[in-house]
């Protein structure tokens, strides 16, 4: 993979080896543990608009993380957010063929916006139980 396949501030080979912890996190449903450690990259790619896929991830996780807890404002506020970070890796046209491939971008983001806005906690199910699969 070239670099000018992946030009800065588009998900690359770099981006996907920093989230892969996030993603484990996520397939276990430790909602909250994915949270903190994409945080961490989140963090420190803070000029990188790539930065904008883990800020999508770290808010479906912790919707997640308040579905199971019975929180539906909590579930429908972090998801409101996080569908507006999917838009922005639209609009600023950081998503690529790796992000699609190895993240399941496609069908993680439709079951985000499958989700109304102030649905009822059931509609949050498939988020929760969704795993991410081709990353490795």
């Amino acid at each position: 993979m070239t670099q000018d396949k992946y030009p800065f501030g588009t998900f690359g080979p770099e981006q996907l080896e920093k989230v892969i912890p996030g993603l484990e996190c996520y397939n276990n449903r430790e909602f909250w543990e994915c949270h903190e450690v994409l945080e961490d990259v989140w963090i420190e790619d803070s000029n990188d608009p790539a930065r904008n896929v883990y800020w999508a991830i770290i808010q479906v996780a912790t919707a997640c993380y308040h579905y199971r807890n019975g929180n539906v404002v909590g579930a429908q506020g972090m998801l409101k957010k996080a569908k507006q970070k999917f838009k922005r890796c639209e609009d600023q046209h950081i998503e690529t063929d790796l992000l699609y491939k190895k993240l399941d971008w496609k069908e993680f983001k439709g079951l985000a916006f499958a989700v109304e806005d102030n649905a009822p906690l059931e509609k949050f199910k498939p988020l929760h139980d969704f795993k991410f699969r081709s990353y490795k």
